[in-house]
């Protein structure tokens, strides 16, 4: 999910949070990656958002599923179902906020900068 990953890179980049950037990079493409293969369907495409205020930011991939993501704990011979593993490994909370329509799965990072609030989305 380059798409993805672009876009926090240069969000972080314009923000200035230099920090969490490979976490932060990693848990864009999981979350990004699982609403595109098991939260749409047909035309719908998915949002990712980001918010830093109070050295914390928070990514939010919101998709049109409102089916809760499972986490897998697959065998070592398995290539796949890591990727809410490694969100809960690299992120320092994540969770999901179930709508009728939608959900949106999040991770939190705490970070060194960021006192102001910002807000992005593509």
């Amino acid at each position: 999910m380059s798409e993805a990953r672009k876009f926090a890179e240069r969000t972080l980049d314009d923000w200035g949070i230099t920090d969490r950037i490979d976490d932060v990079r990693l848990c864009v493409s999981e979350v990004a990656t699982n609403a595109l293969l098991h939260g749409t369907s047909g035309n719908d495409g998915i949002l990712v958002r980001l918010r830093a205020a109070d050295h914390l930011l928070r990514v939010e991939v919101l998709d049109s599923s409102s089916a809760l993501p499972e986490q897998r704990f697959p065998d070592a011979e398995s290539d796949a179902g890591r990727g809410l593993l490694l969100v809960a490994a690299c992120a320092d909370d994540w969770g999901v906020d179930r709508y009728v329509d939608h959900k949106v799965v999040w991770a939190d990072f705490k970070i060194d900068t960021a006192d102001t609030m910002k807000v992005t989305e593509c």
